[in-house]
């Protein structure tokens, strides 16, 4: 099995039963593959004694704190391969971590998804409204995980405009003619949490203004822990966001720099979905064993897609709760959970983070 054979599965229609399988065989060569390319990660599964003919199931994979990234250069591609870096978000001073892609791995992460969020909102290309600034796509070459996640949903978009300028200004004059320019059809908004709610919703609820955004999808993600902090709770901010705009459908994500693509997509429910290109083990602090439906626990991240560096197996810094397997309301397979928020004392990061520690 190649990633194209992943790629040619339903985004959401795989058992889980039938993805620990697929999984094993994949990220159990994956892991070969990575530890012959990449020497740093040889030299770690070394310092553990890792022997790949020991692991007998999913669970079992050896994986990667997300923090290494930050602190060393993981690639399994020579330099001449490198196509794109990516970074992820960071404060001032703060260390970013460095993802390098060749060809074949950006190329799978913007097929991946594409799979996703198409199963989701159709293959349609829509009218788009970027809830962003566009300087912050500028470079190509080195992108930041805000400038990343602009550019991969900006494929989903028709025409499309920026609402912020470079002062972070809301224009709203100009949101306003491109609504009425595409009265009849649905629009497409993409943002981060964070700045959705500081430049998108505060602005038109100061200036006492509401937009007919009733036939639009919002795509969301990149933190919730400077809302939180402002005791904004998910329902509340759909809810208020719905008071300025009538926007109905909001769709939150959960995703990361170090797996680009594979994005936890939340269903009609509520609920936070591993797709068929990803998974994820959540993980008890104390000891790393895997924790009982319902248990809090750190959140393992799996995917097939990352082979231009060790990025397969990753613990992040997050907290969260599996909820079910094959049986959440919505009909989707495999995996649901939520997120907790982050691990006391790990350094505040994601897109609408970041930015609002900075600003």
């Amino acid at each position: 099995m190649n990633y194209e054979d992943f790629l040619k599965l339903e985004a959401f229609g795989v058992s889980q039963a039938e993805k620990d399988k697929i999984f094993f065989d994949y990220l159990k060569s994956l892991t070969d593959y990575h530890a012959q390319k990449c020497l740093p990660y040889r030299q770690m599964l070394q310092a553990i004694n890792f022997q790949t003919d020991a692991i007998k199931r999913v669970e079992d994979l050896p994986f990667l704190p997300v923090r290494l990234f930050k602190e060393l250069e993981l690639s399994s591609v020579g330099r001449e391969e490198i196509f794109k870096t990516m970074t992820s978000s960071g404060t001032s001073g703060q260390q970013v971590s460095k993802i390098f892609l060749d060809r074949e791995t950006a190329g799978n992460q913007q097929k991946t998804l594409a799979k996703i969020v198409t199963s989701l909102i159709g293959n349609e290309r829509l009218p788009m409204i970027i809830i962003d600034c566009p300087s912050v796509v500028k470079n190509r070459a080195m992108f930041s995980a805000r400038g990343a996640g602009i550019l991969g949903f900006s494929i989903f978009g028709g025409k499309k405009i920026y609402a912020l300028d470079d002062d972070m200004n809301l224009q709203v004059e100009m949101i306003l003619d491109f609504i009425n320019a595409n009265a009849d059809k649905k629009i497409l908004l993409f943002g981060f949490t964070f700045m959705i709610w500081k430049y998108f919703y505060q602005t038109l609820s100061k200036k006492n203004l509401k937009l007919n955004l009733e036939n639009a999808i919002l795509f969301h993600g990149g933190g919730w822990k400077k809302l939180i902090e402002q005791a904004v709770e998910p329902a509340e901010f759909n809810s208020r966001l719905q008071e300025v705009s009538n926007i109905k459908r909001v769709i939150n994500y959960y995703g990361m720099v170090e797996q680009t693509g594979c994005i936890y997509t939340e269903c009609e429910a509520g609920h936070l979905h591993a797709s068929s290109y990803s998974d994820l083990i959540i993980r008890r602090a104390e000891d790393f064993l895997p924790c009982e439906i319902g248990e809090r626990g750190i959140i393992q991240v799996l995917s097939p897609l990352p082979k231009s560096y060790p990025g397969h197996s990753l613990l992040t810094e997050d907290e969260g709760v599996l909820l079910g397997v094959d049986d959440c309301k919505c009909g989707r397979k495999g995996k649901y959970f939520k997120i907790i928020g982050r691990i006391k004392n790990a350094e505040l990061r994601g897109c609408s983070d970041t930015y609002a520690a900075e600003h």
